[in-house]
């Protein structure tokens, strides 16, 4: 089951990732320091990302966690970008993501040895 989660909801849910189980109340106050965002604002964001599964809540305190992994919407992100975008094509992302700076000595080796191991993977 994949959850589709908004932009907003994803700043919700990467206090989570960041810091752990945490209350609501919490997780307001560093989306008003970092966003600008109102208590209402986020209570209404966190309710939204229960009713999708992606939060649990639990008392006392409207203690939050959360039910999916940054990985696993890093993914989902990623292939809707490459389908949406790249029309579904690997290689267009890459060739477009290398073309927009130089990179350093260092960021290429690293990238050899990304496509180095998914080689020996057998992709």
């Amino acid at each position: 089951m994949e959850i589709k989660l908004f932009d907003s909801e994803l700043k919700v849910m990467d206090v989570l990732w960041r810091e752990g189980d945490s209350t609501a109340k919490h997780i307001a106050a560093v989306l008003s320091e970092e966003v600008g965002w109102n208590v209402n604002t986020t209570y209404t964001l966190i309710k939204r990302c229960i009713k999708k599964g992606a939060i649990r809540r639990s008392e006392p305190n409207f203690m939050c966690h959360a039910l999916i992994p940054k990985e696993e919407v890093q993914e989902a992100e990623t292939n809707e970008l490459i389908n949406k975008v790249y029309d579904g094509s690997v290689d267009k992302l890459f060739s477009a993501l290398l073309g927009r700076k130089k990179l350093s000595a260092g960021q290429i080796e690293k990238l050899k040895q990304i496509v180095g191991s998914l080689e020996e993977d057998g992709y």
